[in-house]
């Protein structure tokens, strides 16, 4: 029976890992994604899926199934957590995910965005083809600038198209030749309840959905304060009830100033801190 410790020798050093938070880190900076189960309990689960399909409802009531589905837009839900559905604000927060966020990006982050995501039963969506969610970007860096934090609200399987990584590749400035990602693509199953953790510049893609019911999750996306928000979430939610680091987090102090004014006023206000 294994011990769970490596042989080795002419070793000098080695990586020790004493959390599960710090395994996941590590996975996610060397091939680039990793799992971090058992983040919810099956209460609080069911709630964000009912939470889920309420915000959907709502979703498609406001902006129009035509409309949507016109600009390919009919199986996202932007910005989950301002369309009054507490849920999703704690799930941004949530505990496991926050220490693990901490040991991948040095320094203050953001919540960049948050999206409800639903792989349709036989039918392509736009998540269906592979990507980096820093997309158009051709560059690399020594360590995260960006996590994607994937919430699976069902079971990922391969049959209801669990994401396709192609591992390592956040190393690479360019994607892989069509024979290398079909070679070296890598579907990864994980259960309701869980994150999928990407670093952000790791090309994926979501699989072909073949089962009777659709998909769903919630993605996130936590940046460094220098990129710009999806939608400005500030502006499209109540802050009055937050916490000082969920306002952090959610942007309310890296709001750009809109003249000399507010930015000598913000300055003002970060000097009395």
């Amino acid at each position: 029976m294994s011990s769970g410790r490596v042989e080795s020798y002419g070793v000098l050093r080695q990586r020790q890992c004493t959390s599960r938070y710090e395994t996941v880190a590590e996975e996610v900076r060397e091939r680039g994604y990793a799992i971090l189960d058992d983040v919810c309990s099956e209460a609080d689960l069911a709630t964000l899926s009912e939470a889920f399909e309420n915000v959907r409802a709502r979703y498609v009531g406001a902006y129009g199934e035509v409309r949507l589905r016109a600009i390919d837009e009919y199986h996202t839900i932007r910005a989950m957590l301002t369309h009054g559905e507490n849920a999703f604000v704690k799930l941004a927060l949530n505990e496991h995910l926050m220490t693990t966020l901490k040991l991948l990006i040095d320094g203050r982050f953001v919540l960049n965005q948050q999206n409800g995501v639903i792989n349709p039963s036989r039918e392509k969506y736009n998540q269906g083809k592979w990507h980096r969610d820093l997309p158009y970007q051709h560059f690399v860096s020594s360590r995260p600038l960006a996590i994607n934090a994937l919430f699976c609200i069902d079971d990922f399987t391969p049959e209801n198209g669990a994401t396709h990584v192609l591992p390592g590749s956040h190393k690479s400035e360019e994607l892989g030749s069509d024979a290398y990602v079909e070679r070296n693509k890598v579907q990864i199953a994980a259960k309701a309840g869980s994150f999928i953790v990407l670093d952000c510049m790791l090309y994926h893609t979501g699989g072909e959905n073949r089962s009777d019911l659709p998909r769903r999750a919630v993605n996130h996306v936590f940046t460094i304060p220098f990129f710009k928000q999806q939608i400005q979430l500030p502006n499209n939610l109540d802050g009055s009830s937050l916490s000082p680091e969920a306002r952090d987090l959610f942007g309310f102090n890296y709001v750009e100033p809109a003249s000399i004014e507010e930015y000598l006023a913000s300055r003002g206000q970060k000097l009395t801190r």
